[in-house]
């Protein structure tokens, strides 16, 4: 059997983010409507920084209306409720994203249960989730969202497919169930304390891997021939041991790459894969909440 078919996240994020700038620039020359976006960080994770500057650029790229709100890592929570509150009430303002983790002293629940459901783009407050759960409009967590443009655009229809998804997650596992379920899938959910693991994998067609385990999945637990979506993104040392005694590391998925791409028929590679197309769907959620919240969709 050949190897299985890269799923290309580079490629797909920039087809999303294309159609992103199109949009916006409609929206802009039809409605007078520019999308906004405002992310807000507490405090000075290196990594959340990384990230927050890449979704300013992507959205100024995309011609979208786009600030960062940074609060010191000791504010309070009435400091960052009150400022979630000014944001929900702003005009220009149509996503709004908590970047996580905050620091240890705050609560994450009521700070993302403050912001309005309608600008939630990341899909974590609970009405959305509730919406999603039963078929309704709403903000789709946006790594989820990037899994179903992947195996869409790769199997085309997903009607009737055995799909399975390794990890429970409200941000992963739970919502990307709930897509595949709305899709016409035979979801199964599995996770830590699912007997024979790798038998139950072995039944998918389809398989998301979002446990957050580094190359847990290993290549024989894949039906030859399945799409293999892999969200996880785990920094492990280098097997080289020189590499590994100098402190080196890589980024590895919770699917043994280089096993499952010898059974699987499809599979996202890591990096490079569903983890560039989460800002990508991130701005698209953004352009989606400016049209509802304008009655435009």
């Amino acid at each position: 059997m050949s190897e299985a078919q890269i799923i290309d996240g580079k490629v797909y994020a920039e087809r999303v983010r294309a159609e992103v700038a199109q949009e916006v620039a409609r929206l802009r020359a039809e409605h007078d409507l520019q999308p906004g976006l405002a992310v807000i960080l507490v405090g000075e994770d290196a990594a959340s920084q990384v990230y927050v500057r890449s979704k300013g650029e992507q959205s100024l790229a995309a011609g979208m209306h786009s600030v960062t709100h940074r609060l010191p890592a000791d504010a309070s929570l009435d400091e960052l409720l009150l400022l979630i509150a000014g944001l929900n009430e702003d005009p220009r303002i149509h996503g709004i994203l908590l970047q996580l983790p905050l620091p240890a002293h705050l609560d994450q629940r009521p700070a993302l249960a403050a912001i309005h459901p309608d600008k939630d783009v990341d899909g974590l407050h609970v009405v959305n989730a509730g919406r999603l759960a039963n078929g309704e409009p709403g903000m789709v967590p946006c790594t989820p969202l990037g899994c179903m443009i992947m195996l869409r655009e790769s199997l085309g229809d997903l009607s009737g497919k055995n799909a399975v998804v390794v990890g429970r997650s409200v941000l992963v596992g739970r919502p990307v169930a709930n897509l595949l379920l709305q899709a016409d899938c035979t979801v199964t959910i599995a996770h830590s304390r699912t007997r024979d693991l790798p038998e139950v994998c072995r039944q998918a067609d389809i398989l998301v891997a979002a446990v957050g385990r580094p190359q847990m999945i290993k290549g024989d637990w894949i039906k030859p021939g399945a799409a293999v979506i892999d969200v996880g993104i785990n920094r492990v040392p280098f097997s080289d041991p020189e590499k590994a005694a100098q402190g080196k590391t890589k980024l590895v998925g919770d699917v043994d790459y280089k096993a499952a791409r010898k059974v699987a028929g499809w599979i996202t590679p890591v990096p490079g894969g569903v983890g560039l197309m989460t800002v990508a769907c991130l701005l698209q959620n953004t352009v989606t909440a400016a049209k509802r919240l304008n009655n435009l969709d």
